[in-house]
């Protein structure tokens, strides 16, 4: 089987997760904030592990919605 967004780092940033699901940097924001992608805040700035990440992909949370507000 091979990994699942093997060419990121273990641990990425907003723009990276924003670039790894295709999606705007306010809606990853706006996943964050829900709670609904895990991550950890140092000073200003998100940090999220790649397997934050994948657990978010495989989860049952309604995309769509979050997009559209």
């Amino acid at each position: 089987m091979q990994e699942i967004f093997k060419n990121y780092p273990d641990v990425v940033s907003v723009p990276q997760v924003s670039k790894m699901l295709n999606l705007s940097i306010p809606v990853v924001y706006r996943l964050l904030q829900d709670g609904e992608l895990r991550a950890k805040k140092v000073g200003t700035k998100y940090v999220i592990a790649k397997k934050s990440v994948i657990e978010f992909l495989f989860s049952e949370v309604d995309i769509e919605r979050k997009i559209s507000g």
